[in-house]
């Protein structure tokens, strides 16, 4: 099937007992068993769910892949990729990430004696000098949050199966329309479903994927023994988010790129950071591995302190400031003070991550209204 298709059909089917279209919000936390042990495939709902496992099925087959675990967050999800590591493990990972992940990695578990390598990953090659025999698992964002790195996925690929390792793709920006790591040889790719997925803001989730059917018990039994699974009925509203995904996504990559183009010679903006453009660095590998540059904009403002910034991203009207990304409404974000503030000034500044950046979330409202806002906005 197609993507379209697959968004719309994947994993569900007519309930059984009643026919219904939609699958059914199983608001249950137990199953009936015939005598112990002899059940219909659930027996307890943290670990397995109808309304969930149709949704994981769904998730799975967007990304091309054979197994799907959902969460009840993103760093749920992350959670449970870094604890398939033993003290003593490495971890290779970018220098721009998202402030959530920098901070489970650097105030969680580097305590349980994990240690992390935060690099420049614009060409794959540059991690080769970090690999030794405790490097276990490669984590990398693309496009990374909140400058837009764009990380050759078959190319990290590439050495990290020479070498043996995990390789996990935060793939939350592109969402499956644009991008598809497993194909490009990813072992695992993680979502913040709560983003582009879920699509509209008003569900928390994430999730992993794989093709490697050993990786997927091992993230099962953490799934189930520690037990940061999502309820049914939020496992209902992104199956129900994803019989979008397509249309949604054309409409963000289209507005994106407008907005892209009208930021880029705008006297108040000094960098903006949107892959599509030609003199964005790693711009032919995004156009290799990507079907769309996305709705993702970052900019810096020029000549703007603290404050200036901070009256400037208040002054929006459709432009919502706020957390969070992906949904259908527009957002703006201050990523040094909200995303990423829990990375240190000195090591967000060291990849862009200053004081007068604001980064866009590019919703489907009508492109005219949304340049007006900006327009207003930077005046």
């Amino acid at each position: 099937m197609k993507f379209a298709t697959k968004a719309i059909h994947a994993g569900q089917e007519p309930d059984p007992t009643t026919g219904a279209v939609m699958t059914p919000i199983y608001q249950t936390s137990t199953y009936w068993q015939k005598s112990p042990g002899d059940n219909k495939g659930y027996e307890y709902s943290r670990g397995t769910n109808p309304t969930r496992k149709a949704l994981e099925d769904c998730l799975a087959a967007l990304e091309n892949a054979k197994y799907g675990l959902a969460f009840s967050s993103g760093m749920g999800a992350t959670d449970a990729v870094l604890k398939l590591l033993q003290p003593g493990d490495e971890v290779i990972t970018g220098n721009d990430l998202y402030g959530g992940s920098y901070r489970i990695f650097t105030k969680i578990f580097t305590k349980y004696g994990i240690k992390f390598h935060f690099l420049d990953l614009s060409k794959p090659e540059n991690m080769l000098p970090y690999i030794n025999d405790k490097t276990k698992l490669v984590w990398i964002e693309t496009p990374t949050n909140p400058t837009m790195q764009i990380i050759d996925i078959e190319g990290v690929a590439k050495i990290t199966k020479e070498k043996n390792l995990i390789l996990t793709v935060d793939n939350t920006f592109a969402s499956p329309y644009l991008q598809n790591p497993i194909d490009l040889g990813a072992d695992i790719v993680m979502h913040s479903v709560t983003k582009y997925i879920g699509g509209h803001s008003d569900v928390v989730m994430g999730a992993l994927v794989t093709n490697d059917e050993q990786l997927y018990k091992d993230l099962w039994f953490i799934y189930n023994a520690c037990g940061a699974t999502p309820g049914p009925q939020d496992s209902f509203l992104v199956l129900r988010g994803i019989k979008t995904l397509h249309l949604r996504m054309k409409a963000h990559c289209e507005n994106g790129e407008r907005i892209a183009h009208y930021l880029k010679t705008h006297p108040k903006v000094d960098k903006i950071y949107w892959p599509g453009f030609e003199d964005h660095p790693n711009h032919d590998v995004a156009k290799k591995q990507m079907r769309g540059f996305g709705g993702m904009i970052s900019i810096t403002l020029k000549g703007a302190d603290l404050e200036e910034t901070f009256r400037i991203s208040s002054n929006f009207k459709v432009f919502t400031l706020a957390e969070s990304l992906g949904g259908v409404e527009s957002l703006i974000n201050h990523p040094a003070t909200m995303t990423h503030g829990s990375i240190p000034k000195e090591e967000r500044e060291k990849v862009g991550v200053t004081d007068n950046l604001l980064r866009l979330s590019v919703g489907v409202e009508d492109i005219d209204d949304l340049l007006e806002d900006l327009a207003n906005a930077l005046a």
